[in-house]
Formats: C-alpha cells, structure tokens, sequence
C-alpha cells in the first residue's frame, strides 16, 4: 500500500512477509522515480541485513557486553518472529527492506536510515514499564530464546503480524506484552522517522519503505506538521530511579564490612579468620553447585568457587557472570545457536551452547546467594 505526502514524501508500506512485498517496493521506485530511497532501519540492522555484520558467527560474549545488551535482546525477539513467519513464507524478514536498498544502489540513490536505534527504543521502554510488564517481558524473551514463543506465535499471532514487516511486528507484539510503553513503541517512532523523512526530503523526492503499521501514525505526523520533538528529547534515556535490588546488594558488603570492623575492634582476631574462612567456602560451595547442576564446565565451576566470596561483597560483580564469561569462552557459542535450541526435552535443551552459559549464570547466582544467606546471620549472630 502507497500513501503520498505533499509532493517530495511517498511512504510505502509492506504488507506482509512475502515475495509480493519484495516486488511492491520494486515497483514503486521504479514508478516514483525518487531521489532519495528511505528505510525503516537503524545502523546496525541496517548492517545485519546488508551483511555488513555476520550476525550469526557473532559470540554472545560480545554481544551482552556494554550497550548492545538490548540489541541483544531485540534480535532474539526477532529470531522468533522470523522463525514463525519467514521460514513459512519462504522469505527472509526485511527482504523488502534489502530490495529497496538493492534498487537504490543500481540507481546510484542515496539510502536514508529513520528508524530510532532500537536499543535507545528499548531502553526507553523498559524505564516506562512497571514490575509486572518487566516480568511478563522477561518471560517472552526466555520463550524466545527457548523456541516456545516460536509456537505462541504460531498459534495466535501469524495472521495478524503478516500484515507487518518484522520489526513492527516485534514492536506490536511488546506494546501487547506491556500496553504502557506504546508511545514509546509506536508514537515516538512515527514522529522519529516522520521528522528524519521531512529532513531527507530537502535534498528531493523521497520514497520511504515503512511497516503498514506504521503507515497512518507517520503520514498524519507529517501532515499534521508543526513543531518535532528535538532528537535529544526521543533520544533521552531514562533517569535511573532508587533500585531496591542496588539497595540490598549494597547492604550485604555494608553488614559484612560492619561485622569485621567489630571483630578487629573487639580483638576477636581468631573469630574474624574464622568467618571469613566461613564465607569464602560457603559462598563458594554454594556457586560451584549451582554451576555444576547446569553441567557446567570444571574450569566454571572452579571459577565460580573461587570468586563467589568478593563478588558476594560488590553489588557491581556477579559470580555467575564470571563463571559464566569462563563457560563462553570455552564452549563458544554464537547467535546461530540461538536459532537451534530443542525444547521437548531436557537432555536437547541443555546440550545447546547458549542455554548452557545463560544456565550456569543463573543457577551459579542462585547457589551464591543461597550460600549469602546462610553465612550472613551466622556472622551477625557470632558477633
């Protein structure tokens, strides 16, 4: 479907994932003629979909890393989505998307990216969305990485997210999971891209490749005109508001802290070698089975023994991350893994890579807190 806006901006919208959408967006370049091709993309999908980013041979480690833990997030999402609708179709998701960027090169054109990073777009989100969204989303995502959201999909959604390209879906299918985070999902972008379409139309007549979801929110900004929201302003990420998880991390070292100055003061100096001896072996006993009932490598395991006590007194530092980084590196996995991961049976699920490492992150945290527990009222009452 086409919608013209004033006489430089025509949006065209993908319908569904199909060879049909793929030929629409051929045609329409070749029968508006534009001087500027736009897409819905941001740089790094732009990259993934042009190849410019192997995506599948990417290690997760680097991936969970600094700030793309969030693109992280969304290309699981979106592997699940894909998964149950363009494996079906017999298309790749945001083959439109490459098809309109593959015209444009053969006409010399310049592309023109106007989506919002999608990290910036979920890290937005998350800040809006109370403690039952968060929830609800974390368990999506758990059903995405396992394949089980794959099946939701399949059961409920497909007809309704066929009329979409990929990520709309993904982002219609977050708006269903968390209602309160549609302006940042569907609002904010249509007035991000209508506003980055208004810029790319000085330089001439611009063709945009767009969601039919998206179709109506973007034309009507742009018709509506008026005054955009600066980019700071849909940029912004959320002010960190008082975390009660920091809070009570930082009350563990802060009660560990107190005990010890205690002791010294009191010159309880064999009590104090005895406590600590205490919280290195149960703190670590407590991460290495926690890292072994994930079948976690030794060298894990051993990494979790051993860093779980000072880990235990930063509410920075992890003793799962650590053993978890150590199972990475060894078994390597990468997102390809992501996309093969058996959930009919125990034995299938475990033997995947990536499950392997988020699991012994996990149950490795579990242990160390389970050992936190037990020793910090045996401390506090030995005082």
């Amino acid at each position: 479907m086409e919608r013209i806006v004033g006489d430089r901006i025509v949006l065209v919208g993908t319908a569904h994932v199909s060879e049909l959408s793929v030929k629409e967006v051929r045609e329409a370049i070749d029968r508006h003629r534009p001087d500027v091709v736009a897409v819905e993309l941001d740089p790094a999908r732009y990259r993934v979909l042009t190849g410019q980013t192997r995506w599948r041979e990417l290690p997760i480690t680097r991936l969970i890393s600094g700030n793309n833990t969030y693109f992280f997030i969304a290309q699981a999402m979106l592997s699940a989505i894909q998964r149950a609708l363009g494996l079906e179709q017999g298309v790749e998701p945001g083959a439109e998307m490459v098809a309109a960027i593959e015209a444009a090169a053969e006409r010399e054109l310049p592309v023109a990216l106007v989506d919002r990073d999608i990290g910036v777009t979920l890290r937005r989100a998350w800040g809006r969305m109370g403690v039952g969204e968060k929830l609800r989303l974390t368990w999506n995502l758990l059903e995405a990485i396992t394949g089980v959201y794959e099946e939701e999909l399949d059961e409920v959604d497909v007809e309704e997210l066929l009329k979409e390209d990929t990520l709309s879906a993904l982002m219609d299918e977050l708006g269903r999971i968390a209602p309160s985070i549609k302006t940042v999902l569907i609002d904010e972008r249509d007035a991000f891209i209508a506003k980055k379409l208004l810029q790319a139309s000085r330089d001439g007549k611009v063709l945009a490749v767009v969601g039919a979801g998206h179709l109506r929110g973007i034309a009507e900004r742009l018709e509506r005109g008026g005054a955009f929201p600066a980019y700071d302003e849909l940029n912004a990420l959320p002010v960190k508001r008082v975390r009660w998880g920091a809070v009570l991390g930082w009350s563990v070292p802060l009660l560990f802290l107190a005990w010890t100055f205690f002791m010294m003061l009191t010159a309880q100096y064999g009590a104090l070698g005895q406590g600590f001896l205490m919280w290195f072996l149960v703190t670590g006993l407590g991460a290495a089975i926690g890292a072994a009932a994930a079948l976690a490598h030794p060298l894990s395991v051993l990494t979790a023994f051993g860093v779980a006590w000072f880990t235990t007194l930063s509410p920075t530092l992890a003793a799962g991350w650590f053993a978890g980084l150590v199972e990475a590196k060894i078994r390597k996995p990468t997102m390809a893994d992501l996309e093969h991961i058996e959930s009919t049976s125990v034995r299938g699920f475990l033997s995947n890579k990536v499950v392997r490492v988020l699991m012994v992150t996990a149950l490795a945290n579990v242990g160390c807190t389970i050992g936190v527990v037990y020793a910090l009222p045996h401390l506090l009452g030995a005082a």
